[in-house]
């Protein structure tokens, strides 16, 4: 069948339905979309345990550096005024939602693209701001939240690539799409690793 027969039956060709990374974007936006509500849910979940006792200890607080109660305790975690998980509990399930449909070959609109690059690019931005909050500020980390800085990354990486498309710098740059991804994660993991090295190593005996 040609991409005009296709068409006339009002859907799009695969390579138009999942981008020129294939349905693997699609699968990255239900995925990222997924696990960011999911923990997005666990936040709320223990903030409101947390209001009702104060002396509640999320299940995530190991330790005084991983410590969720203490990033939720903290001016940080209402930056608008209500509690950070919420805007994730909203945001992440349209992520997953829009990826269902580009996995079930959905063309979408290029006005949905652009509202998702420009609600990525809000994400992370707020999501790099957080993770200097909690390295350099609070000086804690809240495993829940290391997960939604992946998968905002995430996200927002692959949606750049398929809003760049196939001209020079969407072509040069998705042949790097894995290794690009890998040296962003890797360098936030070293900067959470250098910051609480003097912890961790004051563990060993």
């Amino acid at each position: 069948m040609s991409p005009l027969d296709v068409r006339a039956r009002g859907t799009a060709p695969p390579a138009e339905a999942g981008t020129f990374l294939g349905r693997a974007t699609g699968w990255i936006l239900l995925a990222g979309g997924s696990v960011g509500a999911l923990a997005a849910f666990a936040l709320i979940l223990d903030r409101i345990a947390l209001l009702e006792d104060p002396e509640f200890v999320p299940a995530c607080s190991i330790d005084p550096v991983l410590s969720c109660g203490s990033i939720m305790s903290s001016p940080q975690s209402e930056v608008f005024g209500f509690p950070n998980p919420l805007i994730g509990l909203l945001a992440f399930p349209v992520v997953a939602t829009l990826g269902a449909a580009v996995v079930g070959g959905v063309a979408l609109p290029r006005w949905m693209w652009l509202g998702l690059q420009v609600g990525a690019t809000a994400g992370v931005l707020f999501v790099h701001w957080l993770i200097a909050q909690s390295l350099y500020v609070i000086g804690a980390l809240c495993p829940y939240c290391m997960a939604v800085w992946v998968v905002t990354i995430t996200v927002f990486w692959y949606t750049t690539l398929h809003n760049l498309g196939r001209g020079p710098a969407g072509s040069r740059l998705a042949g790097y799409h894995g290794a690009v991804l890998a040296v962003w994660l890797v360098a936030v993991a070293t900067l959470v690793a250098v910051r609480f090295w003097p912890y961790w190593t004051g563990l060993l005996p």
